[in-house]
C-alpha cells in the first residue's frame, strides 16, 4: 500500500488515505521518502495534520519538518537518535543506547553543549572501541560540517558531493541542532528533483506519476498541450504569410523541417547545459553575458558548419531539376541556418534566465517555448531571404 501510495500524485495520494486512523497514515507515510511524507502532510486538513503527526513513529520530525520551506533541507528532516550533553561518558553513552539501537539505526553520536549547540560528533564505532572511562569530548571529532535547515536541496548537494557521510547533522546559524539528514534520503531526493527536471521542459507537472489516474495526468498535461497548439500556429502563421514564395519555389518545402529540427535541436543543447549550470548554481563565478555570448557563437559556428551541408544539398537538388537559382538557394540555406542556430543557441541560454527572473520554475515548459522560437525564425529567415533576395 505505502508503495503505491508513493507512486501517485499529491490528491490521488490523500484520497488513498481518506478514511483511516491517523496511526494507519502515520505508518504509511513514515515508510516513504521525508519530502515525500511532508508534501502529503502540507496538503492534509490542520485537523488531520496534527492528529497524524501526534501518532508518528519514533524517529520522525514531522513538526519541525513542516516550518521549513518546500524542497529545502529542513523537510527532509529526522529525529536524532543519539544526542549527548558535553561531559557524558563512553561508558554512559553505551548504556544509554543499548535500547536506542533495537529501534534505530544509530550511526553517529552527536555531542551538543546545555544549549543543544553541535560541539561534535562521534562516530558509533569509535564509542565501541574507546576507553569506558573516557568523556566523549576527548574521543570526538570537533566543530564537524553540517546543513542548514533552510538550505535548498541544490546547494546541500553542492556541499556534500566531496563529503560522503551517511548521516549529517543539521544546525540553525548559531549552531543549534535541530536533527539530522540521511546522506541516502538527500541523494534519493535530489534524484527526483533531476528527473522531474526533464518533465518539466516539455510541460509535465512533477506531481505526475506513473499510477497517476488517467483523468489526473490529462488535467496536468492537457494545458501546456493547448499552450504548445497556440505556439504551434504562430510558426504556422509564419509559413502561410510566404505560402507565395513555397508556392513558386517548391523545393523549400522540404527544407523547412531540416532548418527548424536543426536549430531546435542546438537550441535544445543549449537549454540543457543551461539548466545543469543553474541546477549546480556554476552561474556564481562566471558572468550571464559571457555565458550568453559563448551559446551564440557556439550556435552559429554549427549553423555555418551545417548550413554548409545542408547548402550543398540544396544547390543539388534545385541544379539536378535545371533550376537556374541553385547556387542562391544553397547560400541562403547556409545563411539562414547560421542566424537560426545562432538565435536557438541565444534563446536556450536565455529563456531559462528569463522564467527565474519571472519568479518561475526555469526548467517549466521551457522547450516548448523554445521550440516555437526555432521555428519562427528558422522559417521566417529562410523564406524572407528568399523572397527578398531571388523572387
Amino acid at each position: 500500500m505505502a508503495k503505491r501510495i508513493g507512486a501517485l500524485d499529491t490528491d490521488s495520494a490523500l484520497r488513498q488515505l481518506e478514511g483511516r486512523a491517523p496511526a494507519e497514515k502515520a505508518r504509511l507515510l513514515a515508510s516513504l521518502p521525508p519530502a515525500r511524507a511532508n508534501v502529503l502532510l502540507a496538503a492534509m486538513s490542520v485537523g488531520d495534520r496534527a492528529a497524524v503527526i501526534a501518532a508518528a513513529p519514533a524517529g520522525t520530525d514531522w513538526a519541525d519538518a513542516q516550518r521549513y520551506p518546500e524542497g529545502s533541507v529542513g523537510r527532509l528532516l529526522e529525529d536524532p537518535p543519539a544526542v549527548f550533553v558535553s561531559g557524558t561518558t563512553v561508558s554512559e553513552a553505551i548504556e544509554a543506547l543499548r535500547e536506542v539501537v533495537k529501534q534505530r539505526l544509530v550511526t553517529y553520536l552527536w555531542v551538543v553543549d546545555g544549549a543543544q549547540k553541535l560541539l561534535g560528533v562521534v562516530a558509533f564505532r569509535d564509542l565501541l572501541y574507546a576507553d569506558r572511562t573516557r568523556a566523549l569530548d576527548e574521543v570526538m571529532i570537533r566543530s564537524p560540517f553540517c546543513l542548514r535547515p533552510r538550505m535548498p536541496l541544490v546547494d546541500a548537494m553542492r556541499e556534500v558531493v566531496t563529503r560522503h557521510y551517511p548521516v549529517y547533522p543539521v544546525c540553525e546559524d548559531d549552531g543549534h541542532l535541530v536533527g539530522q539528514v540521511r546522506g541516502q534520503v538527500l541523494f534519493e531526493q535530489q534524484a527526483f528533483e533531476i528527473s522531474a527536471q526533464a518533465g518539466a521542459m516539455v510541460g509535465v507537472e512533477k506531481e505526475e506519476r506513473l499510477a497517476t489516474p488517467l483523468w489526473r495526468a490529462f488535467r496536468f498535461r492537457n494545458p501546456w498541450l493547448l499552450v504548445n497548439l497556440l505556439t504551434v500556429f504562430v510558426a504556422a502563421a509564419v509559413v502561410g504569410y510566404f505560402e507565395d514564395t513555397i508556392n513558386r519555389v517548391v523545393v523549400l518545402a522540404v527544407f523547412l523541417p531540416v532548418l527548424g529540427g536543426q536549430s531546435g535541436n542546438l537550441g535544445a543543447q543549449s537549454l540543457a547545459v543551461m539548466l545543469r549550470g543553474m541546477t549546480l548554481g556554476e552561474l556564481k563565478g562566471l558572468g550571464i553575458a559571457k555565458i550568453i555570448t559563448k551559446e551564440g557563437v557556439l550556435g552559429l559556428v554549427n549553423g555555418v558548419v551545417t548550413g554548409a551541408l545542408a547548402g550543398a544539398a540544396m544547390y543539388w537538388v534545385v541544379a539536378r531539376d535545371g533550376g537556374g537559382d541553385a547556387l542562391a538557394l544553397g547560400l541562403i540555406t547556409l545563411a539562414a541556418m547560421a542566424i537560426s542556430c545562432m538565435i536557438a543557441g541565444l534563446a536556450g541560454a536565455t529563456i531559462p534566465l528569463a522564467l527565474k527572473r519571472m519568479g518561475a520554475d526555469p526548467a517549466t515548459a521551457s522547450s516548448i517555448f523554445l521550440t516555437t522560437l526555432t521555428d519562427v525564425v528558422s522559417m521566417g529567415a529562410f523564406l524572407g531571404l528568399v523572397t527578398w533576395l531571388v523572387l
